[in-house]
């Protein structure tokens, strides 16, 4: 549903082969991408040695370092869906034995590719809201009763939880945008009755550059907030929805679809002041590029479109988070 349209919608990359074993989506993967093999295991992929060039890993969290370290040990490079890792710690070795084996592992931090993320980013480098002092980010939903699932599991390998899942992205956004955090302070909470995991949490992180980033995850929001406010000294952006490529790729879209990642000027944010504001356009979400870059990233033209220095970082202000939570003090991530 995720992946498959984008690489297959990505000229210089072939979707191969799917690794499944349910009947369901062995079916659905012959119906839609026919000239694809559909593996019942993993294993079969390490068997053929010099077929495949890129491995996407989208299994459950508590496999994704097994999984993507047996791939470079099979000479193919991966792509890696967040969390890359369940700590911090196992992702570092990732990291290192991609540099043994000279094989990237690239994060799927697909969310650096939503529009309303991207017109942020060009109007923070624009400088038309002068020196940003307050970043404001949510992923927020109501979702009130717990559903069963990995994600929801309280056992740290699974990395299940709120934090994990949505902030991984909230956090990469932030750090993309203004550097890694010289303090972090988190409030987490599991708000549903019978929630083992996190579904409702806080984060603050103070930038380097005097920026703060203030981020909000939850499943129990039963009013949304924007998805966006940012706050500088001469203007404010502020937007509200979310962007629209994943549910497109849940209805059966593709990027080769009219309109593809286009919101209509209803949903547009409001750039200004109090006393003044306008509409600003959207600039078009486009998941598309990170394959393409992948593609490019391949062929030795130009780096990965994420680095997996910056998956850690992520994952070191979750841990940071943790402990905040815990505390109730701030946090200074680890020196890199």
């Amino acid at each position: 549903m995720f992946h498959a349209p984008l690489i297959a919608a990505t000229p210089d990359l072939r979707l191969d082969a799917v690794v499944t074993a349910d009947p369901g989506r062995a079916r659905a993967v012959r119906e839609r991408y026919p000239d694809a093999a559909v593996l019942d295991s993993a294993d079969r992929l390490w068997e053929s040695t010099g077929r495949f060039d890129l491995v996407v890993v989208t299994a459950p969290n508590r496999h994704h370092v097994p999984l993507a370290r047996t791939a470079l040990t099979a000479g193919m490079a991966v792509v890696l869906d967040k969390p890359v890792a369940a700590s911090a710690a196992d992702a570092r070795s990732l990291a290192a034995l991609s540099a043994v084996r000279g094989l990237p592992v690239v994060p799927f931090h697909n969310r650096r590719y939503d529009g309303d993320f991207r017109t942020v980013r060009r109007l923070v480098a624009d400088g038309a809201l002068g020196d940003v002092r307050r970043f404001e980010s949510r992923f927020e939903r109501w979702r009130p009763e717990v559903r069963a699932g990995w994600k929801e599991s309280a056992d740290p390998r699974d990395a299940g939880g709120i934090l994990y899942d949505l902030g991984s992205h909230l956090i990469d956004q932030a750090v993309a945008l203004f550097g890694r955090p010289e303090s972090v302070y988190a409030e987490i909470d599991a708000r549903r009755p019978g929630a083992q995991a996190p579904d409702d949490v806080f984060v603050a992180l103070d930038h380097p550059g005097g920026e703060r980033s203030h981020l909000w995850m939850s499943a129990v929001a039963a009013d949304l907030g924007p998805r966006f406010r940012v706050l500088g000294g001469a203007a404010a952006y502020t937007v509200h929805g979310m962007d629209p490529q994943e549910e497109a790729l849940r209805a059966g879209g593709t990027p080769a679809d009219p309109g593809w990642g286009q919101v209509p000027p209803s949903r547009y944010g409001r750039l200004g002041t109090p006393d003044s504001t306008r509409p600003e356009p959207t600039i078009p979400g486009a998941y598309q590029e990170f394959y393409a870059a992948v593609a490019r990233s391949l062929r030795g033209e130009e780096p990965p479109p994420v680095a997996l220095a910056d998956a850690i970082t992520g994952l070191e202000i979750i841990e940071a988070a943790q402990t905040s939570a815990r505390t109730g003090d701030a946090v200074t991530p680890p020196t890199p």
